[in-house]
């Protein structure tokens, strides 16, 4: 039965507004790639749905995952007890990232910067590190080469932390990974290939958690620390810190290079507005 109010025979201009309106006829144009973000650090990346997809789809250029060396693998979790073995760092991580970069001419993002992977250990220095090594020497096609004498730079930068070997990666003239420091290390004399990073807890350093002004001693603190960390031509991160836009702000207008988040969507918006 016809309703009433209807037009019937429908016209060419109905038919051609309903199947428009309906999709049919016509193909939706592909979403546009995300901008890569290069101050973007997505902190336990794998706690996601779609551990690195999830913040490649937001232009996050730094990812962060926990490793646990059990029975030989790395394997990817906060925890030892919330470990399964099919979660292993090459397939979260690695086996995606080779797969982009040949897909993408060289990067990450197709003429993009470069991307960081930091690496948390979680279990012992020394097997962690001869375990990782073996996996890196795989990838070694798409990742940075740290020399004795220089960097040679690739599409993913491995940084490592936690409990980071220091020393077998001093001892070692040719690697693909380099350590992230802390505070101390912007007094010391280890060069910038060796640690091309630090890194800090924002609670142990700053006593401010968002809710009021930045007090000006704090804020002019936070910028000595990124100017002595880029004289010495590192990045310089903190995480534990309020995870809001109030902090994020300061990071910004203080020239932090990376600034940690579980947030992926909030601080994306945030930077695009800010960049």
């Amino acid at each position: 039965m016809i309703p009433r109010g209807s037009i019937w025979p429908p016209t060419a201009a109905l038919i051609a507004g309903v199947l428009l309106g309906s999709g049919c006829g016509r193909t939706a144009a592909p979403d546009p790639p995300p901008v890569p973000l290069p101050q973007a650090h997505a902190h336990n990346d794998y706690a996601h749905a779609r551990p690195l997809l999830d913040a490649l789809d937001q232009g996050f250029c730094s990812v962060e995952a926990d490793v646990h060396l059990v029975d030989g693998r790395l394997l990817v979790a906060h925890s030892r007890a919330f470990t399964r073995p099919e979660r292993t760092l090459e397939t979260l991580y690695l086996d995606p990232l080779r797969a982009r970069v040949r897909a993408h001419g060289g990067r990450v993002y197709r003429q993009g910067p470069e991307f960081f992977l930091l690496i948390d250990f979680k279990t012992p220095a020394a097997p962690t590190w001869e375990a990782l090594r073996g996996v890196l020497s795989v990838y070694g096609d798409i990742l940075t080469t740290f020399r004795t004498h220089r960097i040679e730079t690739n599409a993913v930068t491995i940084i490592l932390s936690g409990n980071a070997p220091r020393a077998q990666l001093a001892a070692e003239p040719v690697r693909h990974a380099a350590v992230d420091g802390r505070l101390p290390d912007l007094e010391g004399t280890a060069s910038a290939g060796s640690i091309p990073w630090v890194s800090a807890s924002w609670s142990e350093v700053f006593t401010w958690r968002g809710r009021d002004a930045f007090p000006p001693a704090e804020a002019q603190r936070l910028r000595e620390l990124v100017a002595r960390a880029h004289a010495q031509g590192r990045k310089i991160r903190f995480w534990g810190g309020p995870d809001t836009p109030a902090l994020w702000k300061e990071q910004h207008a203080a020239g932090v290079d990376l600034i940690n988040t579980d947030r992926l969507a909030e601080l994306r918006k945030f930077l695009s507005v800010h960049r």
